[in-house]
């Protein structure tokens, strides 16, 4: 069965398309980008806040279909700067517990 994720604690889909498909017990996550879901603007210009507006968006998601960030099996992450990788990794750290164990491309 194929499940519609929504929650108004993550910006709403902009488009044909749904913030979360929940397929058996997997859940498929559409990218986020760094939108306030209470302004539905972009939260800031700096790459850290960004990081975090994200991943809180992400979070929202995961728990409105039932789930946690910590069963996350791969993520991407898209920088436009790859000055900024340290530190979004940092942050990126904070929001999943050690040892992760998922798979991660960035670029």
């Amino acid at each position: 069965m194929i499940e519609q994720i929504s929650t108004t604690d993550a910006p709403g889909a902009v488009g044909p398309y749904s913030q979360a498909i929940k397929v058996g017990d997997l859940l498929f996550v559409s990218g986020q980008l760094p939108i306030d879901p209470a302004t539905s603007e972009f939260n800031s210009a700096n790459a850290v806040e960004q990081a975090e507006q994200c991943l809180r968006n992400l979070q929202a998601i995961a728990k409105a279909a039932g789930t946690e960030l910590s069963k996350t099996v791969k993520t991407t992450v898209l920088l436009t700067d790859l000055a900024d990788f340290t530190d979004v990794n940092r942050v990126y750290a904070s929001f999943f517990s050690t040892p992760t164990q998922h798979a991660r491309a960035t670029r």
